[in-house]
């Protein structure tokens, strides 16, 4: 399988034995695994390069397929730098754009014109609406949206609308899906359109139907690279397994520890079976680690080595090992923040790069107590993706709020007045703002006008007359109600809620997690307008940073990304691992989850910080959390946990002791464990013992205290009871103010 030795190209140079063979290998099928950290993307272009330098691939012969725009364009310049302008001949790029590119030329045997249009999200689900119309689908119970997805996820399998069966279509729109996906196959072509999807479900039919296209590509295209293959869904795969000819000169690089993209249709079995597929092929592992230390290594492959489905690879470095990881325990998440908001000042103060810091959340919403922490402190910050309040459904909520706060906010109005869908067309929308401006009237005004004459449709009208209703009772129910039930209140009877409950698209479950993070957030303060100025302020943030700001993100965009600390808060059951996966996705799912934690520790170079609190207020209720079990599964002699930093060492272990852990048999490598916990459990234990005369126990039962009781908590100090809920309590403590604790946290002075 090895080439023929060449003259020694610059390239070359520097690379450790496994990359060399890699990038030597020219001939043949190649699966490269690369882990983390080990100059993956070296390998690509120095093998790219070796291909044209070497004459073994003329490079217009040449297919190299990236995921990201970006990373072809980086792939570009650097093998132009190599071998000069020759590179501009590869055939390169993403999956989309490479197979858009070949459909240009095919477009007629599939009933398309060269010049066909390329739909977007929006013009498909418009289009998607159209059809349900005329079948009479109801859209509250079968959204547009997601019966696009549905549509989307066959297509991601390489399934045109002939191959779906009565079982796979099931239920979805009435029985009726297949036929749907059918006349949105035939709309497009008489619209001379394709959306994302087509582009390769397309190209699969061409080289499926046609051997003569099939053949003259299996003569250009001589060699195929391919990055992130683990990433790859089912039409990809047989996207590539088409067009390798009989010589097989396939190149895939990956890591099978890294796909963490299964929600979107990644199949991490193309990756695993690649040597049944090509027997005889060569693999190369790349396991030389230039990035993290010995420490942050060992804890991440002990953690990934509980998954069964992986081809397995032990990563090492030269360096040395460096600091342990740290593992710490807080009494809840804002602590958590706080907590973190400290180590990260107090590694600037030693001089550390803002940049090169980053926090690191398993969902969306755990965004929220770190930006406000940040903003409070004025530590300077970047959010990948949008910020927790300018996102669309918190900026929609938040315009609800506004408007009842204060009824001239025509903005407000603007935003939500048709959101959700009230039946207001164009025509509603325009003589409103003729009456407003008629009338010199806030826009909210001019609609109680309107409701009251007959300018309008009588279904308009009616609508129009509701939501001013609502909004006036809603107005009167602010000095009797609690600004968080007025919030819950308002986001149901509105139906906004319920609009995102209807929503079966992937994203629909992380906007009712901001939602109910959103209601959270504002029992932090004493009224609706204290947490409206708030968020004034918080939005008009200043965002111009010359010395550089941490980076806050989701562990799936942190993929790719390296810094010298990582945060990585909220390990914690439930959280993460995401018990939503957990319960779609089984055992499959815990492994994806836990090639999340992989990644995410393998983003250090340096210094990694993991945490969980003892408490989370999760839908408004504040719950017990126990530490996720990745973090019993971290090998002992990587870790510090360290408790001093949060709860006197024994509060998040004893809380953690009284839960109740569904299905405990599920941690790996059970067989010594006691009640459901493992060693972790038990390494916590120990420490709870050893730490019983700290002064503080946590109450075990909260029959013992009674309203007005003189009480202390570790974070408020002391206060008085006011009202008992459970194993609730409200205190009315001296300084803190009123604040609602779990009974756990709390003793008698």
């Amino acid at each position: 399988m090895q080439s023929a030795p060449h003259p020694e190209h610059p390239w070359l140079t520097g690379l450790n034995p496994a990359q060399r063979d890699a990038v030597q290998t020219l001939s043949g099928p190649l699966l490269v695994l690369s882990g983390a950290g080990t100059g993956k993307t070296r390998v690509l272009t120095s093998r790219l390069a070796e291909l044209v330098a070497t004459g073994t691939a003329k490079p217009w012969n040449i297919l190299a397929v990236t995921f990201t725009n970006k990373a072809a364009r980086e792939m570009k310049q650097r093998v132009s730098a190599m071998v000069g302008p020759m590179a501009e001949q590869v055939w390169l790029g993403t999956f989309h754009a490479l197979a858009a590119r070949m459909l240009r030329r095919h477009a007629d045997l599939v009933g398309l014109r060269p010049d066909f249009t390329i739909l977007d999200m929006d013009d498909q689900t418009r289009l998607i609406k159209q059809l349900m119309e005329a079948e009479d689908l109801d859209a509250k119970r079968w959204p547009a949206r997601m019966l696009g997805g549905v549509i989307q996820r066959w297509k991601d399998r390489g399934l045109t609308p002939d191959k779906i069966g009565t079982a796979e279509a099931g239920d979805i729109a009435n029985g009726r899906m297949r036929e749907l996906y059918t006349a949105y196959q035939a709309r497009l072509l008489a619209l001379n359109a394709v959306d994302f999807g087509d582009l390769l479900l397309h190209m699969l039919t061409v080289l499926q139907s046609h051997p003569d296209v099939l053949a003259e590509y299996h003569g250009r295209i001589t060699h195929i690279m391919v990055d992130e293959y683990q990433d790859t869904n089912v039409a990809q795969y047989l996207w590539l397994r088409l067009l390798t000819g009989a010589d097989r000169n396939l190149c895939c690089v990956g890591d099978d520890d890294q796909s963490i993209y299964g929600w979107r249709g990644a199949e991490v079995g193309n990756i695993l079976k690649f040597e049944n597929d090509f027997p005889g092929a060569a693999i190369v592992r790349l396991e030389e680690n230039y990035r993290s230390t010995g420490h942050i290594l060992a804890a991440a492959s002990g953690i990934i080595a509980r998954n069964e489905s992986r081809l397995g690879k032990t990563l090492y470095t030269a360096a040395d090992a460096g600091e342990k990881l740290r593992v710490n325990g807080y009494w809840d998440g804002a602590d958590e923040a706080r907590a973190v908001s400290a180590d990260i000042e107090a590694m600037q103060a030693d001089g550390h790069e803002l940049s090169q810091i980053a926090v690191l959340v398993r969902a969306g919403f755990q965004t929220r107590e770190f930006e406000e922490r940040f903003i409070a402190i004025g530590l300077p910050y970047r959010v990948v993706g949008t910020r927790f309040y300018e996102r669309a459904e918190i900026r929609d909520a938040l315009a609800y709020l506004r408007l009842i706060a204060q009824p001239a906010d025509d903005l407000a109005f603007e935003r939500i007045i048709n959101t959700p869908k009230r039946g207001l067309g164009t025509a509603s929308i325009q003589a409103l703002h003729m009456q407003a401006r008629a009338s010199d009237k806030p826009l909210l005004a001019a609609a109680m006008d309107l409701a009251h004459s007959d300018e309008l449709r009588p279904t308009a009208r009616t609508a129009l007359g509701g939501f001013c209703q609502n909004i006036g009772r809603w107005r009167d129910a602010v000095g009797s109600m609690h600004h968080t039930d007025l919030a819950k209140m308002v986001l149901d009877e509105s139906g906004y809620t319920g609009m995102w409950m209807a929503d079966k698209s992937p994203e629909a479950e992380g906007r009712l997690e901001n939602l109910t993070e959103l209601v959270n957030a504002m029992q932090d303060f004493d009224s609706l307008q204290g947490f409206l100025e708030h968020i004034s302020l918080v939005m008009d943030g200043d965002r111009d940073n010359e010395d550089g700001e941490v980076t806050l993100m989701t562990l799936h965009a942190a993929k790719g990304l390296e810094f010298d600390t990582v945060f990585l808060p909220g390990w914690e059951e439930g959280i993460f691992p995401s018990q939503r996966t957990i319960d779609e996705n089984g055992a499959i799912g815990l492994e994806e989850e836990r090639r999340l934690a992989y990644v995410g520790i393998t983003r250090a170079r340096r210094h990694v910080q993991l945490s969980f609190a003892g408490s989370r207020r999760i839908h408004g209720q504040w719950q017990s959390a126990i530490p996720s079990r990745f973090v019993q599964e971290l090998p002992p002699e990587t870790v510090i946990e360290d408790m001093a930093q949060g709860l006197g060492g024994a509060v998040p272990f004893g809380r953690a002791a009284q839960a109740q852990l569904t299905g405990g048999a599920a941690f790996s490598g059970s067989g010594d464990m006691r009640g459901g916990y493992g060693p972790g459990w038990r390494r916590m234990a120990e420490r709870q013992a050893a730490n019983a005369d700290s002064g503080f126990t946590p109450n075990r039962n909260k029959t013992e205290f009674a309203n007005g009781e003189r009480v202390f908590h570790q974070k408020f100090g002391m206060g008085n009871i006011i009202h008992i809920d459970g194993d609730k309590l409200e205190i009315a403590f001296d300084k803190a103010g009123h604040k609602k604790v779990v009974a756990g946290f709390v003793s008698k002075p």
